[in-house]
């Protein structure tokens, strides 16, 4: 004998009064009549399609990327003039160093001679040797001490444009006898 079951209500199904509703259209990579272009496009924001232009980007994370590296670009070329000024500053400050040490070497070496009793031709020739062929020297003697001050203007492709004049001296007591 059957035994009587159960059974559960269920909702009504609403009705639609008036013209019926459209159906939803598909589109995308999905869409009617158009194939499958495969996992690997689908939920691509550019719709599957694929921008392969000039400095197009190809994904969309690519286009920020491409814009950094304008921005990139642009800062190089401001920054750029600016270390070179910066480098070229530092060199020049360099050589006016050397130079000045040059003419202090040149001055020390030319009182020694004097105070050893060389002749000033001898002392000219040491001081254009180590200062260069653009120093001078001026030797001033007077109460037995003998002073050398040697002069001379900063050449290289800088500080030519600064027109800087480096000046040096180096003062001895003189010997008598031997």
């Amino acid at each position: 004998m059957p035994t009587p079951t159960a059974s559960k209500p269920t909702a009504p199904k609403p009705t639609v009064s008036g013209p019926t509703a459209p159906e939803p259209t598909v589109s995308g990579p999905t869409a009617p009549g158009r194939r499958d272009r495969g996992r690997r496009d689908r939920g691509r924001r550019d719709g599957g399609r694929r921008n392969r232009g000039f400095g197009a980007a190809r994904a969309s994370g690519e286009r920020s990327t491409l814009l950094q590296q304008g921005s990139v670009t642009a800062e190089v070329a401001v920054v750029l003039p600016v270390l070179v000024v910066l480098l070229a500053i530092l060199i020049g400050t360099a050589h006016v160093g050397a130079t000045q040490l040059r003419l202090e070497e040149a001055a020390r070496a030319g009182a020694r001679e004097l105070m050893r009793g060389e002749r000033s031709e001898s002392v000219q020739a040491t001081v254009q040797r180590l200062a260069g062929s653009g120093a001078s020297a001026r030797i001033v003697s007077g109460a037995g001490w003998t002073t050398v001050e040697v002069r001379a203007r900063v050449d290289g492709p800088f500080v030519d444009l600064m027109d800087i004049e480096l000046h040096a001296s180096a003062s001895g007591k003189e010997e008598r006898g031997g």
